[in-house]
């Protein structure tokens, strides 16, 4: 069969954050950029509270004043809470340098804004055409089908893998691996929430509570600008066996559950965009690059979404993978698995490490302490606000996690 054969620099798959800021990235450097998406934008994806290191890439991009002016809810912070124990970290107030504010964002909003700026810089953006064969190498290629159920092929000179959760490359090239996290899963849905005008709650902060006898169950209350949250629990899939009914059913009863949760919600509209589930988000990949492509965001590594990271390092993924191809193009050899690999994942790493603590109680027994050291705090939100790759943190410069290690043992004391 013959097909329409169309040329580009950089074909990126998927439009959500990772590839729109790196199209709009490698526009701003006179790239030429096809992206593809399957899906019709807006539509709805998890992953709506960002972390302040994210913005530095957002600017970056050129997109800045498109994300400012679409009236996202602002947030300065995260808020924790188990039982009758408080905490709260403000991200203006630490270690790194940089941005200490950013947004909680509506993800269907959100990632229509940046792929249209990435068109408005220049990318070609195609919505509904899905790639369905892939050809690696030097001068990399893939097939695909438009809605009408016709075909054409792309020949590129490198291939950028932005498809999230589909992982289209590492499915079709055999690159997934297993992860080595517990498999977990999320119940959640928004809510107009009417949250009482005397809560304890702060709009600016997303909320982030541990259930009461649960030490690895824990839930997400993020306020959204329009008077709504977005709610979730997450916890492994055994234990919402426990509760009767659907899925709304569970959630409802797992939040009926936390006497805090139950008052700032006794006035909620719930459901107003529908229940959802994902169990076993998880993800590895054997590689993150092979011959002329490399995966970016959710494509390649998703952790957890606990400290809400997967944008942040959604967004590092682009803007690595940017600076590599600028290189690659100026005609420069570019060792993909020290300048893009190997960074990236040592950000990856850092927040693992503090994953794991969470879910092993050690790091709620560091944010609860009574008697936090000053400097060590702002440390430890610097992680918190994503910056997990400023190697000037002692918590980021830890390969072995020993110094989190130390750090719980004096918590526990």
């Amino acid at each position: 069969m013959t097909y329409t054969v169309e040329k580009t620099e950089v074909l990126i798959i998927g439009a959500g954050p990772a590839g729109s800021v790196a199209a709009a990235m490698l526009r701003q450097r006179g790239r030429q950029v096809l992206m593809l998406e399957k899906q019709a934008f807006p539509r709805f994806s998890i992953g709506e509270s960002l972390l302040p290191q994210s913005m530095e890439y957002i600017e970056a991009a050129g997109l800045l004043q498109d994300v400012v002016q679409a009236g996202f809810q602002y947030k300065n912070g995260a808020a924790f809470v188990h039982g009758d124990k408080r905490t709260g970290f403000d991200f203006r107030d630490k270690f790194s340098a940089g941005w200490g504010t950013t947004y909680q964002v509506q993800r269907a909003n959100f990632d229509d804004v940046l792929a249209r700026g990435a068109e408005r810089m220049g990318t070609t953006l195609r919505f509904g055409d899905e790639v369905i064969a892939v050809e690696p190498g030097e001068n990399p290629a893939v097939q695909v089908r438009r809605p009408d159920g016709s075909e054409y092929r792309i020949e590129a000179s490198f291939i950028l893998d932005a498809s999230g959760f589909a992982r289209l490359l590492p499915r079709l090239l055999q690159l997934e691996s297993p992860s080595n996290f517990p498999v977990r899963g999320a119940i959640f849905c928004h809510v107009r929430d009417h949250i009482p005008a005397d809560a304890e709650f702060d709009r600016n902060k997303i909320l982030i509570t541990t259930h009461p006898q649960h030490i690895d169950v824990w839930y997400w209350t993020i306020p959204f600008s329009n008077g709504c949250c977005s709610l979730g629990v997450v916890a492994e899939p055994s234990f919402f066996e426990r509760y009767p009914g659907e899925d709304l059913d569970k959630l409802k009863a797992i939040v009926a559950e936390d006497p805090n949760l139950s008052r700032l919600l006794v006035n909620a509209e719930w459901a107003v965009l529908p229940v959802r589930r994902i169990t076993g988000y998880s993800a590895n990949v054997s590689s993150l690059w092979g011959p002329g492509y490399a995966l970016l965001g959710n494509a390649g590594e998703f952790l957890d979404p606990v400290f809400s990271s997967g944008v942040t390092i959604a967004f590092k993924s682009a803007q690595l993978a940017a600076d590599c191809l600028e290189k690659r193009f100026s005609g420069q050899v570019v060792d993909w698995e020290a300048e893009f690999a190997i960074p990236l994942r040592a950000g990856v790493k850092t927040f693992r490490r503090f994953v794991e603590a969470w879910y092993a109680g050690g790091f709620q027994k560091i944010i609860y302490h009574q008697q936090q050291q000053p400097e060590v705090r702002r440390m430890v939100c610097s992680i918190l606000a994503g910056y997990a790759w400023d190697s000037k943190n002692p918590y980021v410069d830890d390969p072995s996690g020993r110094r989190l290690r130390v750090l719980e043992e004096l918590c526990s004391a």
